[in-house]
């Protein structure tokens, strides 16, 4: 599925934010952001699937797109619109044989032969990083940097998502690197004012 990216893609956190996948949603979508990704790490699978239902219904009244990561099988049950891999997940051609061609599969990488190999795969969008030192991973791998991001943009057509340590002063530096997209997790939904952030962000990317 051909996707166009927005500039500002949000991540959920519950941890983080101290909030529900919905009220995050909400709050994000009010701000203006079009496309969130659910991301849970910590909750058992049917905890996770009840509040992304949660979420998806209030993301079709608002008209946001919801990728679910890593769960291919929660993307499914939910209806959502796609899904995001990491390198240890489901491999991208067998979530698109389950998910057809109509929904959206990203994909993570963090060095330039991953890369390489995602832009041979049937995947809508590779996402880069850590770009910076990240807090929302346990154990994340080394930073790529800016540098990776200037050769993946000069290696691939497809989307670039530059993912890490994302923040609102870095934000002009990442696009101007090649990323298409920031996906942001901690200095959106850890932001006392997600809402105002969020305009924020997409003010700064103008």
């Amino acid at each position: 599925m051909s996707l166009i990216h927005p500039k500002l893609y949000p991540i959920t956190d519950v941890k983080i934010s101290g909030l529900s996948h919905r009220e995050q949603l909400e709050r994000l979508a009010a701000g203006g952001a079009t496309l969130v990704q659910l991301r849970d790490k910590i909750s058992a699978a049917r905890a996770f699937y009840e509040t992304a239902l949660e979420a998806m219904a209030i993301a079709r009244k608002l008209g946001v797109r919801v990728i679910v990561n890593d769960r291919v099988d929660i993307a499914m049950a939910v209806q959502a619109d796609g899904v995001h891999l990491g390198q240890d997940d489901l491999p991208p051609e067998y979530a698109r044989s389950l998910m057809g061609d109509f929904k959206t599969i990203g994909l993570s990488t963090h060095n330039l032969e991953q890369v390489v190999e995602a832009s041979l795969k049937a995947v809508d969008y590779i996402a880069v990083g850590p770009v910076f030192s990240t807090s929302s991973k346990q154990n994340p791998d080394p930073e790529v940097g800016l540098g990776l991001i200037r050769e993946v943009r000069a290696r691939t057509s497809k989307p670039i998502v530059a993912i890490g340590g994302i923040t609102l002063d870095r934000a002009r530096a990442v696009l101007a690197a090649g990323a298409d997209s920031l996906a942001v997790i901690s200095d959106l939904v850890g932001a006392k004012d997600i809402t105002q952030r969020v305009r924020e962000f997409i003010r700064e990317m103008q």
